[in-house]
């Protein structure tokens, strides 16, 4: 059986990592304000909606059956996606992650599952994995949704992509599957895939050492040059060892700014509420 690992946060968020092997004991390890605890029993977290929260794995990593589920207190399962909040105040947001940096296999929360929990991606019934490595932490942003309806005319009225909205968080440390970060925006890639809008808001935990000194697009190429660049050709390039033409970028093919990318923001959750709602057609989107 999967093992439960969960982190006790000494500030107001959520975090946590999955062990893919069962722990005979208990271990801790202090870093900064997080403590990890691995063991066999299920300790409890603090969350920003719910003062207790854990996530449990089920089945084995690298598995088509492996699903990393969020739960509460009770055992109950909740959304990633549409429970966690947005929204923490002056500009700062809940990011959850799904793919550590340095890792290939393309993790994403499953949209048309219940309570949406985190797995590999598949194509014709195999697990996918990117060509390289991914630099940077990358996940998703919580209710916030790309409406496949709109079209927008800032971005050659290219549509919605029908899911949560992308965050590249370019902090230095590698982060874990189901960490639940507090991060600011800093700027926005439009990506065009396949004619489809794929936001990609590009973002910094604010625990990360140079967090203080970036607060919007100029300022990270000042304290990571070269960054910028580095994100949208990664993300123009990564399908081309799979034979599909490289994706293109709106915008002037430029990161837009900070104000820009709070306003993706603001527009998606806005377009989020909608769904939740029904005003909005879900399709095969889990709304539970």
């Amino acid at each position: 059986m999967a093992a439960t690992r969960a982190i006790t946060i000494a500030s107001n968020s959520t975090c946590s990592l999955i062990a893919k092997k069962p722990f005979v004991g208990a271990t801790a390890l202090s870093l900064n304000n997080i403590k990890f605890c691995r063991t066999k029993r299920s300790f409890t977290c603090r969350a920003i909606y719910n003062p207790q929260l854990l996530v449990k794995e089920q089945g084995l990593p690298e598995t088509l059956d492996y699903r990393v589920f969020f739960v509460d207190q009770s055992g109950k399962k909740v959304s990633p996606w549409h429970d966690i909040p947005l929204r923490l105040g002056d500009d700062i947001f809940n990011f959850i992650v799904e793919i550590p940096k340095e890792s290939s296999a393309k993790m994403e929360v499953a949209t048309d599952e219940v309570f949406t929990p985190i797995k590999q991606d598949t194509k014709k019934g195999k697990l996918r994995y990117y060509p390289y490595n991914i630099h940077w932490n990358y996940g998703l942003l919580p209710q916030t949704w790309e409406d496949p309806s709109f079209a927008n005319s800032e971005v050659e009225g290219a549509l919605g992509d029908n899911d949560p909205v992308d965050v590249v968080e370019i902090g230095e440390r590698q982060r874990k599957i189901g960490e639940v970060l507090k991060v600011k925006p800093l700027g926005a890639l439009a990506m065009i895939d396949e004619g489809e809008l794929d936001w990609k808001i590009v973002a910094i935990s604010l625990d990360d050492p140079k967090a203080p000194f970036v607060n919007d697009v100029n300022d990270v190429e000042k304290h990571f040059p070269g960054t910028l660049t580095a994100i949208r050709d990664w993300f123009r390039d990564y399908k081309i060892p799979d034979g599909k033409p490289a994706n293109k970028f709106g915008l002037g093919n430029q990161a837009a700014d900070k104000e820009y990318a709070l306003k993706v923001i603001t527009e998606t959750n806005e377009s989020w509420n909608k769904l939740i709602k029904r005003s909005i057609p879900a399709g095969e989107l889990s709304l539970v």
